[in-house]
Order: C-alpha cells, then sequence, then structure tokens
C-alpha cells in the first residue's frame, strides 16, 4: 500500500495512474482500514480529485506536487538582513520540504542559530569551509 497511499498525520491521499488501478487501491485501503478498525470522517472524505489542493500541496495526474503558492514568496523574497526574514525564510523552506533535497539538513544549522544561548560567528562557523 505504501505505493498507492501517502499519510499526512491525520489525512491521506489514495493516488493512482487510472480510475480502474483507482478502485483497486481504494479497495486495499477500506479493507486495510476495516482489519485495524479505523474509522474515516466522511466530511472529509473527497474522491475523484484532479488538480486539487490539499494539506498546502496540489495533487495532480504527475502525483503530489508543492503549492505554487507557498513557492511564491521564497522566489519573490530579497536576501534576508535581520532575524525575523531568516525566520519566515525557513518557515517557508520548512513548508516545501518534503520537494527539497536534505533541507532539514541545510536549515539546521540556521534554526540552531536561533538559540540564545548560541553565539554566532562567520570565521568559527566557517573559517575552513572558504
Amino acid at each position: 500500500m505504501d505505493k498507492c497511499v501517502e499519510v499526512y498525520v491525520d489525512d491521506m491521499v489514495v493516488k493512482s495512474p487510472s480510475h480502474l488501478q483507482h478502485s483497486k487501491d481504494l479497495t486495499k485501503v477500506f479493507t486495510a482500514l476495516r482489519k485495524f478498525k479505523l474509522k474515516l470522517n466522511l466530511e472529509k472524505c473527497v474522491f475523484s480529485v484532479d488538480n486539487e489542493k490539499f494539506s498546502g500541496f496540489v495533487l495532480t495526474q504527475r502525483g503530489i506536487e508543492a503549492n505554487p503558492e507557498k513557492c511564491k514568496p521564497i522566489i519573490e523574497m530579497r536576501s534576508p538582513t535581520k532575524v525575523k526574514e531568516v525566520q519566515r525564510l525557513v518557515g517557508h523552506l520548512i513548508a516545501i520540504s518534503r520537494f527539497l533535497s536534505k533541507v532539514a539538513d541545510k536549515t539546521w544549522p540556521i534554526i540552531h542559530l536561533f538559540k540564545k544561548s548560541t553565539k554566532f560567528s562567520w570565521n568559527e562557523q566557517y573559517k575552513n569551509q572558504t
């Protein structure tokens, strides 16, 4: 099932390449839900979705893609010069993190600097990298 279902905290997406396959995949999912006595909130269930926004992402025929509305602030952002601007950038990057390779590895040093007990010195942090 890991090939046709993606789970986000308490949301699930069943994705299939065709209507026939989707029917088979839904049967598998419903069988698994029934087996483990899990229930769905029918008011939140949506079926046969094309190009629909879901949990901050966009569902398309190609799969799950980044929401352009979430990418736009990053693309249009100028280089941050203040702590709040860096925090805003990190927040935007985390929002689309599933589409960015190793984003946690790249943002952790920045997030670590937000701790009040951390002192930042450009020379200490990067003297070996230049």
